[in-house]
């Protein structure tokens, strides 16, 4: 299924696989189809600067590249590049900052090439691969209890205001045109008005993961996990639940009750406000509406769905 990540180019460099190189082409025109052809002169500078063999990229490449690696001692390590360097350099920056917390080590960075390199997780299988939702939800809670901390000093990671930033530019947007949005304007105020409360009433910040969902934790060795692929914002300890009861919302039974089941085990074994759990879900499905009409997309019933779902815990 994957012979194309065996291949190598004549000189031993490795092949960008055509559909990574698209989908470059759709996300930064041309200048991302440029960036990616001149990837496997990077790999191979990486390979002899921080010592390591360039083996398979990771299938399913999106946003940016994934390569497996060793180096010569043996020990598995990925090597990770990003068209988006700003957005990678705040990914390390969080990695470093909760070095010892559970999350996958920095072994190696570099900024002005875009490139990270961080240690294997081994065995490496996602989160997700525990299909007893009760049994992943506790170890998601176990995970997420070691996690944050207060924000760095003078750290200029986003606010939570900034991360829903969305929602005030599609009301801006349609208010200039003087025109009704497609999304109901009942969803939007109520969105508005949860996400205005809950940082009003927000006692402490952290540092947040910001994307912490099963497949963003890894198993490494038999019993520990580590995590990955942090975005970074700061804000209210609540909003870092959310995108993992966003996944698998269905497994176990339908989706209200996965999402009762697992806000229940959250509030039991973290302390958390189910109530504010919910009000940042209701914000956050509006968020994702924004975001897919903002990317021309017309699917924003499903926002609209996740906005829903998480109102009945507010009645």
């Amino acid at each position: 299924m994957f012979e194309i990540f065996e291949k190598r180019s004549h000189s031993g460099m490795i092949v960008i696989p055509d559909t990574f190189i698209k989908r470059m082409q759709e996300l930064h025109g041309e200048q991302g189809v440029a960036w990616s052809e001149a990837l496997p002169r990077l790999i191979d500078e990486c390979a002899n600067r921080f010592n390591f063999n360039p083996q398979d990229p990771f299938p399913n490449l999106s946003y940016n590249f994934v390569l497996r690696a060793t180096r010569s001692d043996g020990k598995r390590v990925v090597l990770k590049s990003s068209f988006m360097k700003g957005e990678l350099s705040r990914e390390v920056s969080v990695l470093r900052a909760f070095e010892g917390r559970g999350v996958i080590h920095v072994l190696d960075a570099d900024e002005d090439w875009g490139v990270v390199l961080l240690e294997g997780a081994e065995p490496g299988m996602p989160l997700s691969t525990i299909e007893k939702d009760a049994l992943a939800t506790d170890i998601f809670c176990q995970v997420f209890r070691r996690l944050h901390l207060s924000p760095p000093t003078g750290s200029l990671y986003p606010s939570m205001k900034q991360h829903f930033a969305a929602i005030e530019r599609y009301r801006d947007r349609f208010t200039d045109m003087n025109v009704d949005g497609p999304l109901p304007p009942s969803w939007v105020e109520n969105a508005e008005e949860c996400l205005e409360y809950l940082i009003a009433t927000t006692s402490e910040n952290f540092l947040l993961h910001g994307d912490l969902h099963h497949d963003n934790i890894l198993r490494q060795g038999e019993e520990k996990w580590a995590v990955i692929d942090p975005k970074g914002i700061v804000g209210d300890i609540h909003f870092d639940t959310i995108q993992y009861l966003l996944n698998y919302e269905n497994r176990g039974g339908d989706c209200e009750l996965v999402l009762r089941d697992r806000i229940a085990i959250m509030a039991d074994r973290l302390g958390l406000d189910p109530r504010r759990i919910a009000m940042w879900g209701v914000a956050r499905g509006v968020l994702e509406a924004c975001w897919t009409i903002e990317d021309g997309g017309t699917d924003w019933h499903r926002g609209i769905q996740i906005t829903e779902r998480f109102a009945k815990f507010l009645d």
